[in-house]
């Protein structure tokens, strides 16, 4: 069928709305007309070659719309439903097995390789051209986009879909860190570096459990007063406070909990020493590859637990309706990070987004 998709044609280059061909679904495989698409620091990763990806390419990986069509195998799934598309993985490794499927053993080649995960074959196409799709399992900054039913999640048809897209991942990633990794009790203290789509998912997370001490650390006077009308209780700015001094004071021994979203070298060694002694920090913020932190021996061997945590801990099946539900309860208002574009807009899209203009962009088909 043919599809309007944005397409990256050289590194840094920009995206250009191109008609393509995209390949009609196979049997486990649904086409859903995109209504809302999130953009993630993740889309902009490739493009830059800061992961090798072929060119030209279509990027996109939080998709959310309407099934079109569906193959002849597929189950859960039918023309009309509602749906947002989130991250793939391979089904069969240990960790897929376990439902651990955000640390499946081949999450870079089934979400990166830009073709089929089972015969790497490529969904998209300009004329006798390849155009490298798959991205994530979806390349959804386009009209309609190709994914497979294990990946696709219902959504009820009340909820407007026009916002559900950063769901798939930058939002089920933040909050999933705080309910699904963290797992922080009521009334225990919570501080969360970068106030970001993910750091501010993680803080209505925070709120939602019922944390008493929920401190948002940032550089953004305008991100720290955004927090604050979310539920914190506290904040810090960065450039004119020394976060782990400030935390200690607020909270006594440090933070119950500390959760990095900023990629930040220093917010990540903060982020450490910020949290109190049995304490946990989580990592979720994405250094360079190759970035190594130095660490104090004694601040771990002293009871403290790091560790890494992708996409949240989600499996998308269950918790995306979770949050969905929180949503419409106006439990977790994450609409309120949005800010709407064309997606002939996604250029000054991308560049709001570099200036930290805008927390989350969300392009409209």
């Amino acid at each position: 069928m043919n599809v309007t998709a944005a397409v990256v044609r050289e590194k840094s280059g920009p995206f250009r709305l191109e008609e393509i061909q995209l390949d009609e679904p196979r049997a486990d495989e649904v086409v859903v007309r995109i209504v809302s698409v999130g953009i993630c620091h993740t889309d902009l990763l490739p493009r830059e070659q800061a992961i090798p990806a072929p060119f030209p390419a279509v990027y996109g990986h939080e998709g959310a719309g309407v099934v079109e069509t569906v193959g002849d195998k597929v189950t859960k799934l039918a023309p009309g439903d509602h749906v947002v598309m989130s991250f793939n993985s391979c089904g069969t490794c240990n960790s897929c097995k376990r439902g651990e499927i955000s640390y499946c053993v081949d999450h870079f080649g089934s979400n990166f390789g830009f073709a089929r995960f089972g015969d790497k074959s490529t969904t998209m196409r300009k004329g006798e051209e390849v155009v490298h799709g798959a991205f994530f399992n979806q390349s959804s900054f386009a009209t309609h986009a190709l994914g497979s039913e294990r990946t696709v999640v219902k959504i009820p048809n009340d909820v407007p879909l026009e916002i559900m897209g950063p769901l798939g991942c930058g939002i089920q990633t933040g909050a999933g860190a705080v309910l699904n990794s963290l797992h922080p009790h009521a009334g225990s203290s919570i501080a969360i570096f970068g106030g970001g789509s993910v750091g501010l998912s993680a803080l209505l997370g925070a709120v939602v459990v019922g944390c008493t001490k929920i401190i948002l650390v940032d550089v953004s006077d305008e991100r720290l007063t955004l927090a604050k009308e979310l539920g914190a209780t506290h904040v810090v700015n960065a450039t004119r406070e020394d976060p782990v001094e400030t935390i200690r004071k607020i909270t006594g021994p440090g933070a119950d909990y500390t959760l990095e979203c900023s990629g930040n070298t220093k917010a990540f060694r903060q982020a450490i020493d910020a949290v109190a002694l049995r304490g946990v920090c989580g990592i979720v913020g994405a250094p360079a590859f190759g970035t190594e932190i130095p660490v104090d021996a004694w601040g771990i061997l002293l009871g403290r637990t790091v560790r890494g945590i992708v996409q949240g801990d989600s499996v998308p099946d269950l918790f995306i309706p979770r949050l969905v539900e929180l949503y419409k309860q106006g439990r977790f208002p994450f609409d309120r990070l949005l800010r709407m574009y064309r997606l002939d807009q996604i250029n000054q899209a991308v560049d709001d987004l570099k200036k930290s203009a805008v927390i989350k962009a969300v392009l409209h088909p």
